[in-house]
């Protein structure tokens, strides 16, 4: 049967054809919402089925109920595959080059017949596209330069991905009896935004090995056990991703994760200083050189002692200065998820959110939220519904109802994710932007423009005293978008001159700014926004992994906006005007 991953990807791709297609962008819009609905849910839509409560799925009307219990049903849905005789499926693979949309995709396919990316390659290459109506030349290289920019990107796989993945297997290893801890480890430990196969570390006896095994070979939806021994197993799933599993014995368990954790250079680094000190640190112990004693640490934090060294969190160890700051013992207090009190960008059903301001602010109260701010999409973002002025007052009326219902529970205030236009200028006029409590400045088109341009673009906002945050600064999107071409210094100092806040996506597809501009940003003086972008109640769950790019850039609680209080937050914004 189908999971939510597999049902989410079967409507984007429908998404996509219809816009290859030219469907109108209503119907269009509904297959992503469909899509995004059943990729945030926290149990299988197959269980709302069997329950015959689809309807409940945020995004999910009579039509796509319908298509859901085709495809449950069935595993097909004859919608697609017509939808397939229409346009060939090949060319969905086209929008994921940077700059080529719908509308010149369809043009190409149909006056050229070709329906491939090394066929488009060639065509660009062979110059047969710049006679084609609205192309020339430059569209050609525009294009050349998209499928570039394609092919560097890696096949490791997107933290939002990978991280649940891995904390289910962790889940069913955990369950095995005697095991006393699993965990992961590699990049995905080190919460990096991509990671590589997945590295699964568990500690259990020699006697148990063999049933953590089975049960890591027969997890749900592997598709062929790549290796298996004793203590070490590969495999892959049916979407491709790889895991790796190796059990140690518990009182090794220490120095193996610590090992497999890495990064190589901070490893590096610690069996230096365990050579300074007449050891030989390796995943399976730590070794006096010359007697061979040997010293077994069954936590990471024996091994740290060991070397004289406070534990260094995982996020932190990539040969960045961790291991002297560790040295002095002046390694950062690093933010956590219980310091977050506020969510400043978030949507609601005014423009493209999946629920309501009450419903949304019920939300945010439930996972212990003190603030809130709707900032929804301006009204040159047609595609995500964006408000116009008149709209916004309705919003606001809204706001102060649904505040007066709940009362001192949250504080929830107006906002508007703006957008910043091909030219630099903004969806709204200033004294508009002034009358609201909150301004996310956003990029989200036209992000192919030369570096000195969209460079430019965005510093007008950033200079902007109406606008309090920069949201999703290079508006990459995992995996299939690369952020714009940035001169990130410039952008970041001007920032730290005029007090904007410079913001951190927690959402998995974005997790941008990426935590080495996030840093940059520290040391400057920047202020940092970590926002979850919410669109659905599951959304608000993605902090964690905002909050885990914030710990990757240093940050402490104090180089964050969101955990101050609301006095201080609001006389901030007032400040700004």
């Amino acid at each position: 049967m189908m999971n939510n991953r597999q049902l989410a990807d079967t409507f984007t791709l429908i998404a996509n054809l219809c816009e290859i297609k030219g469907e109108v962008i209503y119907v269009i819009l509904a297959y992503r919402k469909a899509s995004e609905s059943l990729m945030s849910l926290s149990r299988e839509a197959s269980e709302y089925w069997k329950e015959g409560k689809l309807r409940e799925i945020p995004g999910v009307g009579k039509a796509i109920a319908e298509k859901i219990d085709e495809l449950l049903s069935t595993g097909k849905l004859q919608f697609l595959e017509n939808l397939k005789k229409e346009v060939p499926e090949e060319l969905a693979a086209w929008l994921q080059v940077p700059g080529l949309g719908p509308k010149k995709i369809a043009a190409i396919w149909k006056a050229l017949d070709i329906t491939t990316l090394a066929e488009l390659a060639a065509a660009a290459k062979n110059g047969q596209l710049r006679d084609l109506p609205g192309m020339g030349a430059k569209t050609e290289t525009s294009i050349l330069d998209g499928l570039a920019s394609l092919a560097r990107r890696s096949g490791r796989i997107p933290l939002g991905r990978a991280y649940p993945l891995a904390q289910e297997i962790i889940r069913v290893l955990k369950g095995v009896q005697g095991v006393t801890a699993a965990e992961s480890a590699g990049s995905l430990r080190r919460m990096r935004s991509t990671v590589g196969d997945l590295d699964i570390l568990v500690a259990a006896k020699d006697s148990r090995a063999a049933a953590v095994m089975e049960a890591f070979v027969n997890l749900k939806g592997v598709s062929r056990v790549l290796g298996r021994g004793e203590t070490k197993a590969s495999i892959e799933f049916t979407d491709g991703v790889r895991a790796q599993l190796w059990v140690h014995p518990p009182e090794k368990f220490g120095t193996a994760l610590q090992y497999a954790t890495g990064s190589k250079d901070h490893n590096v680094k610690l069996r230096q200083i365990a050579l300074d000190k007449g050891l030989s640190l390796s995943e399976h112990a730590l070794t006096k050189i010359k007697s061979k004693g040997e010293t077994l640490c069954s936590t990471e934090e024996e091994v740290y002692k060991t070397l004289g060294l406070p534990w260094v969190p995982p996020e932190l160890r990539e040969d960045r200065g961790e291991v002297e700051a560790a040295k002095a013992n002046k390694l950062p207090k690093l933010i956590q998820v219980k310091d977050i009190k506020s969510n400043l960008h978030m949507h609601s059903t005014f423009s493209d959110g999946a629920l309501s301001i009450l419903a949304m602010a019920n939300a945010a109260i439930k996972r212990g939220l003190k603030t809130i701010v709707f900032t929804d999409h301006s009204v040159g973002l047609g595609v995500a519904n964006g408000l116009s002025m008149e709209r916004h007052k309705q919003q606001a009326a809204e706001i102060k109802k649904v505040q007066k219902q709940l009362g001192d529970k949250i504080l929830i205030l107006h906002g508007t994710e703006v957008e910043i236009k091909a030219d630099g200028s903004l969806d709204y006029p200033d004294d508009f932007l002034a009358s609201l409590d909150l301004v996310v400045a956003s990029l989200h088109s036209s992000l192919r423009q030369p570096r000195e341009k969209i460079t430019g673009r965005l510093l007008k906002a950033v200079k902007n005293p109406h606008v309090d945050i920069i949201g999703h600064p290079t508006g990459r999107e995992f995996p299939n978008r690369e952020g714009a071409d940035l001169d990130m210094e410039v952008i970041l100092k001007t920032a730290a001159e005029s007090g904007v806040a410079m913001e951190i996506n927690a959402h998995p597809s974005r997790l941008d700014l990426d935590d080495p501009f996030a840093r940059r940003a520290r040391e400057l003086g920047v202020l940092i926004s970590i926002n979850t972008d919410a669109h659905s109640e599951g959304d608000l769950d993605l902090l964690h992994y905002g909050v885990a790019i914030g710990r990757r850039a240093w940050l402490e609680p104090k180089d964050v906006v969101n955990t101050w209080t609301q006095k201080k937050l609001l006389e901030w914004l007032k400040k700004r005007g």
